[in-house]
């Protein structure tokens, strides 16, 4: 084999290594990959039940009830347009109330419920996703900054 054969083997051989690592990377990318979505987008899109996603929006007032067990509660979260219920099972967060905003992560069930396996609670419209802040401001509902209505 002459000595440019060899070096265009070795380039072609290099190249499909980076192609093979490259596609192996983002396989194990996507699995990892958790999506968020608002009430609205669960709504419109269609979300496969064994996909796991973000849940976010505002906890809705008096929807909040706890199980028989203690553990279990049910709460529907909200983005002033569409409502989802969410059931979870374990302790919530020390700010988790209704009307503060809630990123809850999980799977939706073939009954429409969506079981969260975490909860996440924010204090404010500050730290809330965008997608959840562009709905609340559609909604009239957005404090903005220090509280004051646009």
């Amino acid at each position: 084999m002459k000595r440019k054969h060899k070096r265009l083997a070795f380039v072609a051989i290099g190249m499909a290594l980076l192609a093979s690592a490259a596609t192996l990377m983002l396989i194990a990318f996507e699995d990892s990959l958790v999506f968020f979505y608002s009430p609205s987008d669960v709504m419109t899109k269609q979300v496969p039940p064994e996909k796991r996603f973000r849940l976010g929006g505002l906890v809705e007032e008096k929807s909040v009830a706890k199980g028989a067990d203690g553990l279990t509660t049910t709460f529907r979260v909200t983005d002033l347009a569409n409502v989802i219920e969410v059931r979870y099972r374990g302790f919530l967060p020390d700010l988790f109330r209704e009307g503060q905003g809630v990123v809850a992560e999980g799977k939706l069930g073939p009954d429409g419920v969506f079981v969260a396996s975490e909860v996440l609670a924010k204090h404010d419209e500050t730290y809330m996703p965008p997608e959840v802040a562009d709905a609340l401001k559609k909604g009239g509902q957005w404090k903005g900054e220090k509280g004051a209505k646009p």
